[in-house]
């Protein structure tokens, strides 16, 4: 299945958002939005990605 996270079109075997998160390398703490919606961190292990969704993966940025 293709998925684009962060503007990279991947192949993943999964359908599983963490799985996916965990294989891309994402590190805590960050927020996830998939086709523009926010999608809480208590749902990150039961969503079900489909093919062709798009995910943002934001990280905090700390600045004054």
């Amino acid at each position: 299945m293709n998925i684009t996270i962060n503007g990279n079109v991947l192949t993943i075997k999964s359908n599983k958002l963490i799985s996916c998160l965990q294989n891309f390398g994402a590190t805590p703490p960050y927020a996830v939005a998939i086709n523009g919606e926010f999608i809480p961190q208590s749902q990150h292990s039961n969503y079900v990605l489909n093919e062709g969704d798009n995910i943002e993966l934001l990280s905090p940025i700390q600045g004054g």
